[in-house]
């Protein structure tokens, strides 16, 4: 008989949102996972789901640091081009 590991969960869930489109990089643009990790998903270990969903939280963590730098730099432009208009 196999023994189960305490408080291991019993299967990850796919961080599969729906929107399955490649982007620039390779990377899914819904869940930001790699073709291979899609592709393989049901074939992974638990402990390998856990380190691919880790690294979907990265790369969205580093996407959106990345947006918010262009919008912040868009609205420095906007209020640049403003002040000159007031003078």
């Amino acid at each position: 008989m196999q023994q189960k590991k305490l408080f291991e969960p019993e299967d990850i869930e796919s961080p599969c949102v729906g929107i399955c489109e490649s982007g620039a990089r390779g990377y899914c643009r819904g869940c930001l996972r790699s073709r291979e990790e899609r592709f393989y998903w049901a074939k992974l270990t638990t402990e390998q789901k856990i380190k691919v969903v880790s690294l979907c939280k990265m790369r969205r963590k580093k996407l959106t640091n990345k947006q918010l730098k262009q919008k912040e730099e868009e609205l420095l432009k906007q209020i640049k081009g403003e002040q000159l208009d007031l003078f």
